[in-house]
């Protein structure tokens, strides 16, 4: 991998991730741009907890331009777009419109491909190893900006999702603090291993899930796919690496070598799910299924708050999920689910994963 680093014409950085290490990266961006100005700030709510980023400055954001006006494109001619260069491998830069900015963290979109009418699932296992590297690298990056307290890498798929470019890339945020998620997960780990004297609960769940068999959906030498136990969306997967680290930084070479493959194919499935007998979607006309992948880090801030509890007790993992519960319905967060954040799932969780296995390539 070759890794270049340049600057967009407002000061915002670009960083190109190269497949071959002879690609020159010296393309100029020639848009008349002015210094991106953001309103983002953070506001804890002191009744939940939690924390709310107001980012008003995001209303005038790209919304769904032509194909032929994609700023996620590569540059051509007088065509000009995020990226200078007239091709790219993977490239990652600030946002133009962040939630978060400045003391309040830092957002940032990477690019899969510069194929427009591509997605994820497309990919080579080169191109999606690339990826990973260009996640892992992130995060390594970001974590080290005193800002910064967790790093999200994503993917928002599909106009249901609520995605306003089409062109296939995910985010990366950069947090000020410890996401109201993961601050469950870890009170949960602290509560197991006090309970159970040292016993960590992410090795636990893993290990019963593969023990049932019912939910697993693939697995290989180093990655195991399943559907969790108590699933909140209708089709959602957990990929978790066998060997237990805190985040993308501490996986092996075995792992980042398997791990193209195994979430591939997990994506190439996600779009079978609502396949017709023969192959035919069901539907007419319907879209590739809407989906989000997220991996799940472990924080790099201290963990006090979380009593007994180390970085190294987290256990890294991706959750993919779609909102679509069958051809042509999607799932909403109606009054329980946004009210009050109790999950409410119209599919059980071992005929999902049935579904997954039986839309695994042949």
């Amino acid at each position: 991998m070759k890794k270049t680093s340049t600057r967009l014409a407002d000061g915002r950085e670009l960083i190109y991730y190269d497949l071959r290490d002879d690609v020159v990266r010296d393309a100029v961006d020639r848009r008349p741009l002015e210094r991106t100005v953001t309103t983002s700030e953070v506001r804890r709510d002191p009744l939940l907890g939690d924390s709310v980023a107001i980012a008003s400055h995001r209303q005038g954001r790209t919304y769904h331009p032509p194909a032929d006006e994609c700023p996620l494109c590569p540059s051509q001619g007088e065509r000009l777009s995020e990226i200078p260069d007239s091709s790219y491998d993977v490239a990652v830069f600030e946002n133009r419109f962040p939630s978060l900015a400045g003391d309040s963290g830092r957002c940032e979109v990477v690019c899969f491909t510069s194929d427009h009418n591509a997605s994820f699932g497309d990919l080579t296992e080169e191109q999606a190893g690339l990826v990973l590297e260009a996640w892992t690298d992130r995060t390594s990056e970001l974590s080290h900006l005193p800002s910064v307290q967790q790093v999200f890498c994503f993917e928002n798929r599909g106009a249901e999702i609520g995605v306003t470019l089409g062109h296939p890339h995910g985010q990366i945020y950069a947090y000020p603090f410890t996401t109201p998620r993961t601050a469950l997960m870890l009170r949960s780990v602290a509560a197991h291993k006090e309970a159970t004297g040292g016993e960590n609960l992410f090795d636990a769940v893993v290990l019963e899930q593969e023990l049932a068999g019912e939910r697993v959906v693939l697995e290989g030498e180093h990655w195991v796919a399943f559907v969790p136990y108590s699933a909140h969306w209708p089709y959602e997967v957990h990929l978790y690496p066998k060997r237990r680290v805190p985040d993308l930084l501490g996986l092996d070479e075995a792992a980042r070598t398997e791990f193209p493959k195994v979430y591939l194919e997990l994506l190439r499935r996600f779009d079978r799910i609502f396949d017709g007998p023969g192959g035919e979607r069901e539907g007419a006309g319907e879209p590739p299924t809407p989906y989000i992948a997220a991996w799940h880090q472990a924080p790099f801030g201290a963990l006090e708050e979380f009593e007994g509890v180390s970085r190294d007790d987290f256990a890294l993992h991706l959750e993919l999920f779609t909102i679509r519960r069958t051809s042509g319905k999607l799932k909403f967060l109606a009054g329980s689910e946004s009210g009050m954040n109790v999950f409410i799932n119209d599919i059980r969780p071992e005929a999902a994963a049935q579904r997954l296995r039986e839309v695994a390539s042949s």
